[in-house]
């Protein structure tokens, strides 16, 4: 069970940072006002474009990552050790 806490560790502290990262260049318009939850701006070039694609992808991966490893894995193993009692 601890490598599964750490994968889901993992995933979240790399989503986490790469959609910080992403929603302060992007999502924080200036210091003073919203930060990291600003309007986006027009995508300019390509690589705005990407980013602005990637935020969303990156903050719903550091939410559903450790939930898959913290929580979904978990259930079926037990799951399955259950059947596996049942069967024999």
């Amino acid at each position: 069970m601890a490598d599964e806490f750490a994968k889901g560790f993992g995933i979240f502290v790399v989503a986490g940072l790469g959609w910080m990262t992403l929603a302060g260049w992007y999502r924080t318009p200036s210091f003073e006002g919203t930060q990291l939850t600003g309007a986006p701006p027009e995508a300019a070039t390509v690589y705005d474009q990407i980013g602005l694609f990637l935020e969303p992808v990156l903050f719903w991966f550091m939410i559903l990552g450790p939930l898959t490893f913290w929580i979904l894995i978990p259930i079926f193993e037990r799951a399955r050790e259950s059947y596996a009692e049942r069967a024999q």
